[in-house]
């Protein structure tokens, strides 16, 4: 049978860079620590807002072994290994399964558009090829490509080891349809903090989030209490974080969340190009709203 690798929240980890742009590794095992002692479900590495796009294979390989090695156990390590080439992401792959990952999380293929038919036989090439449990990714804000329902529901009836979905559609139709028509143990995952608590209100089993890199127990709490049918709870603290989630949005992902954590002294804030610090406007905004949140 099945099993989602997790339910609840998975953390979209930031990848610390030191003032050389190197890897910041006592900053990362720091977050890491902080994401594991906030009561996260797991921890996600290499994906968006680890700035995966911008790393090399070898750095992708040091943070994930890293990641592994720091959580001993503790929650699971969904390594992010999707790119837009099938080959490529067997490899990255077949290489986090050596290192420990738990699972990995599979972006849909970018810039190269592929019809419905070429994402089925991208996934089914990497189930075929790797036997560790994989995660849909479908973002098409930033890849160009929307996974359909029909598409994502039969890759998870024809490769069981495709375990979840992580929409970031935002379209709660879209979600509402593979939640409603998916098969035993598949798991549908909000790729949107804001849309947490309707997603999981349809029927979703989690997300992996963004706030909880500096919100990991607050956040945290808020998915819990809605897996648990707590909706008042949930509503409560989902009014209390949307303007920190929509700060999280107001440039490009990860811009503000490093800058949020720059700010409370956790990480540098430096980027790999092409992302660049906050404008100066929007900055002054992300630390209005950390003050008024009794952040800083």
């Amino acid at each position: 049978m099945r099993k989602p690798v997790f339910t609840g929240t998975g953390t979209a980890i930031v990848t610390p860079f030191a003032a050389d742009g190197s890897v910041d590794t006592a900053a990362l095992l720091r977050l890491i620590d902080m994401q594991v002692e906030g009561g996260v479900e797991a921890i996600i590495p290499c994906g968006s807002t680890g700035e995966g796009a911008t790393l090399s294979t070898e750095e992708k390989c040091e943070v994930i072994r890293l990641t592994v090695e720091r959580v001993a156990g503790r929650v699971p390590v969904i390594a992010g290994t999707g790119s837009n080439s099938t080959h490529a992401t067997i490899q990255l792959t077949k290489r986090a399964k050596e290192l420990g990952a738990d699972g990995v999380l599979l972006v849909c293929p970018y810039y190269n558009k592929p019809t419905q038919q070429g994402l089925f036989e991208h996934h089914r090439a990497i189930a075929e090829a790797v036997d560790i449990p994989q995660i849909l990714y479908n973002v098409p804000g930033r890849t160009a490509t929307n996974m359909l329902p029909e598409t994502q529901l039969r890759i998870a009836e024809q490769c069981g080891n495709v375990v979840a979905t992580k929409e970031a559609s935002a379209n709660l139709e879209q979600i509402s349809e593979i939640i409603n028509s998916a098969p035993e143990g598949f798991a549908v995952l909000s790729g949107d903090d804001s849309l947490a608590l309707p997603v999981i209100a349809c029927g979703g089993q989690g997300t992996i989030a963004v706030i909880s890199n500096y919100m990991p127990r607050e956040f945290g709490d808020l998915v819990r209490a809605a897996l648990a049918g707590d909706f008042a709870t949930a509503r409560s603290l989902q009014a209390r974080l949307l303007p920190l989630m929509q700060l999280n949005f107001i440039e490009s992902n990860p811009g503000p969340v490093k800058a949020v954590l720059a700010m409370k002294g956790l990480i540098e804030e430096t980027y790999r190009l092409p992302l660049v610090p906050l404008q100066s406007a929007h900055r002054a905004k992300v630390e209005q709203g950390l003050r008024e949140a009794g952040l800083l």
